[in-house]
């Protein structure tokens, strides 16, 4: 199987949100290509991305600026899994510099922390850090 990766559409500000992500997630650009290099894109859209790829663990996001101006978000959030309490926190710090959190990172019954926001740019996360098998809530 292949798996799905998701594709977001920016509304002119793809390389900014790229950049944003690898530094709070600690991921990697591994291409960005603008409408101009692509023989795409003159005038206002030259310098936006067309194409743009992140690398983050097992998961690959693309994205791409809309011509048409529209930011995405939707009803779609990105899971993020996180393996220690203390990555989630400082993860979702980062991430939510700018945005709004939807639900603070907290523990739960099924995590040791879970929390939810939108960033900056309008694009929802969760971030899970389960809790070591066997573990029991308070």
């Amino acid at each position: 199987m292949k798996g799905i990766k998701p594709d977001i559409g920016f509304g002119g500000e793809c390389r900014e949100a790229f950049e944003f992500y690898r530094d709070a997630l600690g991921g990697e650009i591994r291409g960005m290509l603008t409408y101009a290099e692509s023989g795409q894109g003159e005038g206002e859209m030259a310098d936006k991305i067309m194409h743009a790829v992140f690398e983050f663990g097992d998961t690959v996001i693309m994205a791409a600026d809309d011509p048409a101006g529209n930011a995405s978000g939707g009803n779609v959030s990105l899971a993020v899994g996180i393996d220690t309490v203390e990555e989630a926190e400082e993860m979702f710090a980062k991430m939510s510099d700018g945005g709004s959190v939807t639900m603070p990172l907290q523990e739960t019954f099924w995590a040791a922390r879970f929390g939810m926001l939108t960033d900056k740019f309008g694009i929802k996360w969760m971030f899970n850090c389960e809790k070591p098998h066997g573990a029991k809530t308070e």
